[in-house]
């Protein structure tokens, strides 16, 4: 009796999916098709013809087995496995344009290019200087520095798009993709202008803020979340009278011009308080916010650049002896 063939172990047939099957012309059209919900359109941005996209989709459901994407009537939709796969070949082709930048900019003498996203707090406190002692050792180097969410910028740091992200990761299932290095919490303090009525009160509550007009972050923020959240705990309606903006250009103003109240890390408005602008209120709120850290992506090799950028966040963290002090307090016992 013949023995039938023992099937190929997960890591060989992946290996021979990646070295057998899989063309540079596969990953260029996956990222096009998550670009477009159309054949055509995806197959004219890839330099392909309609009938051999579509062939080079079929080849890949039939090597996998999977399906990618739902054909409908006015285009195609990617299925999860679709989407994993489109997801891994933009990175795939992130790491070849990053890999030929980096050729470019040796040859010409560069110092390369860092991209870095970053929530608020860390921007004002520690990027700066991280970046002045990056710039003193990398003088030639380009750093890109946007400000979004934390989940927005994971999701950019997953697509090969961002080399360093300082922030919070808040949904758990990317956990297994990233490297997370804590730096502290952020404690948050309701601030106003000097002279604000509620200034010199020693006996204020929640009650009394809840009437106040408040600059609040957008709906759906996590700051936002829990702040409704301190207020609702107490009985308490959240307050009604709100502008929403996380802009530090336009938060000042509006404070220094009325008697708006906010909530934001001291960190944030230290230059504003030093120079009487602005002022705290003599209240604690109890509110703080999780964690924000250095994030990189697990298993990944940075380029000097920006190995040079995280080896600078990590002294100018390390040289913060607020930080550290933050850190000591943050830290169970």
């Amino acid at each position: 009796m013949s023995i039938p063939p023992r099937p190929a172990s997960p890591s060989a047939a992946s290996d021979r999916f990646v070295r057998s099957h899989l063309k540079m012309r596969h990953l260029i059209l996956l990222v096009e098709l998550g670009r477009h919900a159309s054949i055509v359109t995806a197959a004219k941005a890839a330099r392909l013809t309609q009938p051999a996209a579509s062939r080079l989709i079929s080849d890949l459901e039939h090597v996998l087995g999977v399906q990618l994407f739902e054909r409908l009537a006015r285009g195609v939709v990617p299925t999860w496995s679709g989407k994993m796969l489109i997801r891994r070949a933009g990175v795939a082709l992130a790491e070849m344009d990053a890999a030929h930048l980096e050729i470019a900019q040796l040859l010409s003498g560069l110092g390369g290019k860092v991209e870095i996203g970053s929530v608020l707090t860390p921007a004002a406190a520690i990027l700066p200087k991280a970046i002045t002692l990056f710039k003193s050792r990398f003088v030639d180097a380009n750093v890109a520095v946007d400000f979004s969410t934390s989940d927005a910028m994971v999701e950019r740091l997953l697509d090969g798009r961002l080399d360093l992200v300082l922030g919070r990761i808040l949904d758990t299932a990317n956990v297994p993709l990233l490297d997370f290095e804590p730096i502290t919490d952020e404690v948050h303090h309701i601030v106003v202008r000097p002279g604000h009525p509620l200034a010199r009160r020693t006996d204020l509550g929640l009650a009394e803020l809840a009437r106040q007009s408040w600059i609040v972050p957008p709906a759906g923020s996590i700051l936002r979340d829990r702040l409704t959240a301190l207020f609702l705990s107490e009985g308490l309606s959240p307050p009604t009278d709100t502008v929403e903006t996380l802009a530090i250009p336009l938060i000042v103003p509006l404070l220094s011009s009325t008697d708006m109240v906010v909530a934001l890390p001291q960190e944030l408005v230290q230059a504003y308080l030093d120079s009487e602008q602005l002022a705290l209120l003599p209240f604690d709120l109890g509110l703080r916010m999780d964690a924000y850290g250095i994030i990189t992506r697990r298993g990944h090799v940075l380029s000097p650049g920006a190995e040079g950028m995280l080896r600078a966040l990590r002294e100018t963290i390390a040289a913060d002896p607020a930080l550290r002090r933050h850190r000591l307090k943050s830290t169970p016992e």
